[in-house]
């Protein structure tokens, strides 16, 4: 064919969109629970935006952005993540007036050069969730929870386990960055090139090196939560007790650092047992020092991301839409059409899936098609139906048929369904 798809997108056809959708009515549920609240995002921001957030020697800023300059010269980003943004929106628009803990929410596309992988594409679809204005471990365990409830509870997902980390703070990392620089000075010749690079620049991110090579080098590396400062250290083990009370089984990480600068403290992801972080389902974390460093004030805050993409193929065998209920309407003759645009009207407004015949086809002809469809019932309509004022209503499970009264279907119909429901 003349056109695709570019590499690295796809398209969500009708099937995985009601995958997509029971994910995001789901999670919507359950955000609402915990009092967090939708904010809807630009597709595009400021480059300086994303470079100063996410960090400059970072992967995101250097490989991945799709970056462009529009007809004012002005270098835009589409959106790598929602943390940045939804910071620049809560200081834009004055959000840290209302009494605090500040809970967003948003559902919406990402976008990052990476190589096409299973699972992992170009735009790329995340749930995310920020929080602001309250220090204190407890929202961080909130958000377990609420992962906990979403993932494990509601989704029903299996063998996931929580890893966690501490990447401490300005007044700690330091001590830890230089410990750890002294270690790979030893062996920076083990690195691939790009850790070679982050030794100068940003050894942590060595850490984060998904290289095999690398991960053999790094092997017996200081330890991150042996230099955390008093404070960091006292909110880690807060963290960890309060997981404890709440039940949520955990790991904890030391090379959990993630790959983006504005990380403070805690650091998580949600990953399959045994699958490794490129599994991950979810992942996040503190970042005390961003809403201050956009020129906001001294507020505190804890987000995360979920993968739909990710989500969605954990989940493809769930059975979602097979237990609903829909019409099917076959007309016979120019009246019985009417009749059939009519009738769909009220059974729509009555909340059913009713479908019409747009063809003129025999009725044996519009049967098969309703079959092909999945419609449940098949209401029929002919002249001689239009003369007692009645239509067939069959059952193409059971095999069944009625006759009902016009001026009863939809009572006829809801009757069915609700009949349908308790059986269930």
């Amino acid at each position: 064919m003349k056109y695709r798809a570019p590499k690295g997108v796809r398209d969500i056809l009708p099937k995985e969109a009601e995958l997509w959708h029971y994910i995001e009515e789901q999670a919507r549920g359950v955000l609402g629970l915990y009092g967090y609240r939708e904010i809807r995002l630009p597709v595009f921001e400021s480059t300086e935006l994303f470079v100063r957030s996410i960090g400059s020697t970072s992967d995101i800023v250097e490989k991945e952005m799709y970056t462009f300059k529009d007809k004012g010269g002005r270098s835009l980003t589409l959106r790598p993540e929602g943390t940045a943004s939804v910071v620049r929106a809560y200081i834009q628009n004055q959000l840290f007036n209302a009494p605090a803990p500040h809970k967003f929410f948003y559902i919406c596309p990402m976008f990052r050069y990476e190589r096409p992988q299973s699972g992992r594409y170009r735009q790329f679809h995340q749930i995310g969730v920020e929080a602001f204005g309250c220090k204190e471990p407890l929202i961080d365990a909130e958000l377990f929870d609420m992962l906990y409830l979403f993932l494990i509870e509601r989704l029903e997902l299996k063998d996931l386990i929580f890893q966690i980390n501490s990447i401490g703070c300005k007044k700690c990392r330091p001590i830890y960055r230089d410990a750890l620089r002294r270690f790979i000075s030893e062996r920076l010749e083990l690195f691939c090139q790009d850790c070679q690079r982050r030794y100068e620049k940003n050894p942590l991110r060595i850490l984060d090196c998904k290289v095999s090579s690398c991960i053999e080098a790094r092997s017996g590396a200081p330890i991150i939560l042996n230099t955390l400062c008093e404070e960091c250290a006292s909110h880690f083990e807060k963290l960890k007790v309060y997981l404890q009370e709440l039940g949520i089984d955990y790991e904890i990480n030391p090379e959990l650092v993630r790959g983006l600068d504005y990380y403070t403290k805690t650091t998580f992801e949600v990953v399959p047992i045994g699958g490794g972080s490129q599994a991950s389902v979810a992942a996040g974390g503190r970042y005390d020092d961003l809403v201050s460093e956009f020129g906001g004030g001294n507020v505190p805050a804890v987000g995360f991301a979920i993968g739909i993409e990710r989500l969605a193929g954990m989940l493809r065998d769930l059975p979602i839409g097979e237990d609903k209920i829909t019409f099917f309407i076959a007309s016979i003759g120019e009246g019985a059409t009417l009749s059939s645009l009519l009738i769909s009207k009220e059974m729509r407004r009555a909340g059913f899936e009713t479908e019409i015949s747009c063809d003129s086809k025999s009725l044996k002809s519009q049967m098969k098609k309703a079959d092909k469809r999945g419609a449940r019932y098949v209401i029929i309509i002919g002249d001689e139906e239009l003369e007692r004022k009645e239509v067939i209503i069959r059952d193409m499970v059971n095999k069944t048929q009625v006759h009902v009264a016009i001026d009863n279907i939809v009572d006829y119909c809801v009757s069915i369904a609700e009949s349908a429901l308790s059986t269930r």
